[in-house]
């Protein structure tokens, strides 16, 4: 399956290297395989502000706080600049790495991953961090 991955940036606060999230999140797709049959064919990132993503966060899931990653199954996903920055800063990593980690998170969620009970939050999370070392070590 041929699965064609975009970002494009919505935000001001911070300059972001959209290339090299899109080229990770490429690198990372033969580590998913097999992909479920209902993943998207075009996954389309959408790099917000915390105001924006706490918008839609109001609107689609009831909460009007900021978050990190919201991913609609469809394959759009709106991930918080802000955020990743403030998260980075405060792990002592790159803001690049944080919002590879998100872009993860969503891609997760597409394969049917799910964090709603804690431990399935913390298997989601494992994968997701191994992804993650996986990923770096191939770029």
């Amino acid at each position: 399956m041929m699965v064609s991955i975009t970002a494009s940036n919505h935000q001001r606060k911070q300059a972001v290297n959209r290339q090299a999230l899109v080229a990770r999140l490429n690198d990372a797709l033969p580590f998913l395989q097999p992909l479920p049959v209902d993943f998207p064919d075009e996954i389309a990132i959408r790099l917000v502000s915390d105001r924006e993503i706490a918008k839609a966060h109001g609107e689609f899931l009831n909460d009007p706080t900021p978050t990190d990653v919201i991913t609609f199954q469809h394959g759009d996903v709106l991930i918080s600049v802000e955020t990743a920055a403030r998260e980075a800063a405060s792990r002592g990593i790159t803001l690049d790495e944080e919002l590879l980690r998100y872009g993860l998170h969503a891609m997760l969620h597409l394969c049917g991953e799910d964090d709603h009970e804690p431990e399935a939050r913390r298997r989601m999370q494992r994968r997701q961090e191994r992804l993650v070392r996986k990923v770096l070590r191939a770029s």
